[in-house]
């Protein structure tokens, strides 16, 4: 298995970047409890979109905590902020890393 990394972006249906990073309290705690997960990180573009990204430990961990976060998290109030109209997501295989 190799490493992966999970990128998702997506603009704000409301609020703040840092409206959002609060709202994810819950999901942060929820990523720390899950197989795989290394770390995450939450930039801002110049131009507002969101792009999230994870660090798993394969493709599969990173895939299985996608499907879990919709349905063990869906009342996360983090949902009603993003526009999900404009997500974009994926887990992709690490090909090179350089440390």
């Amino acid at each position: 298995m190799s490493e992966a990394v999970e990128i998702t972006s997506f603009r704000l249906a409301r609020g703040t970047c840092a409206e959002f990073i609060a709202a994810n309290a819950d999901v942060d705690a929820w990523l720390r409890r899950q197989p795989g997960f290394h770390s995450r990180r939450i930039c801002e573009r110049s131009d507002g979109l969101i792009v999230d990204m994870l660090i798993w430990a394969s493709v599969a961990d990173g895939e299985a905590a996608a499907g879990g976060v919709m349905m063990e998290l869906a009342d996360s109030p983090v949902h009603a902020l993003i526009d999900q109209a404009t997500v974009l997501w994926s887990v992709s295989p690490v090909r090179h890393t350089v440390a």
